[in-house]
């Protein structure tokens, strides 16, 4: 007699917890907290020179060559429908991460830490959070009394 299993199909990736080992880099945007995984982190830049894209979407502040590569800028502030970047503040930092063998600048405020964040203090995005937000994001993690969003890189880079 043969005995059929019925596999339990996985939930998009979008929709997927984060698995107990995840480690995140954290970073701020706009005065929020945010992170993203540090398995699809290539490389953590200082203000760099970006070249303007005509006719390029405006979540897309241009491309900067890195080692050679060229790289597509996005300022993270004008994808998540934040205010633009005040003239007086410090120049952007990018946090590079690369999909489907590209490779794409976040322009962010801030870095900040590597951290585990474990998924049994994560949880699902809140009601009240911003529709755009909750398209981009896997859920909320609460971190020193500060609430942290985690991005969704592959959302976060779909634009249009």
């Amino acid at each position: 007699m043969q005995t059929a299993i019925a596999a339990k199909a996985a939930p998009p990736a979008h929709l997927a917890a984060p698995q107990e080992e995840d480690v995140f880099l954290t970073l701020t945007v706009a005065g929020q907290a945010c992170a993203v995984p540090v398995m699809m982190v290539r490389d953590v830049l200082g203000a760099h020179a970006i070249t303007r894209i005509p006719l390029a979407p405006g979540e897309v502040a241009g491309s900067l060559n890195l080692r050679g590569r060229i790289v597509t800028a996005l300022d993270l502030r004008l994808r998540l429908g934040l205010p633009a970047r005040d003239a007086e503040a410090p120049p952007a930092m990018s946090v590079v991460v690369e999909q489907h063998g590209e490779l794409y600048a976040l322009l962010v405020d801030q870095v900040g830490e590597v951290v585990p964040l474990p998924a049994r203090n994560f949880a699902a995005n809140p009601p009240t959070l911003d529709p755009l937000w909750r398209e981009v994001s896997k859920g909320v993690h609460r971190q020193e009394g500060q609430l942290v969003i985690a991005l969704d890189v592959g959302r976060v880079l779909a634009i249009g």
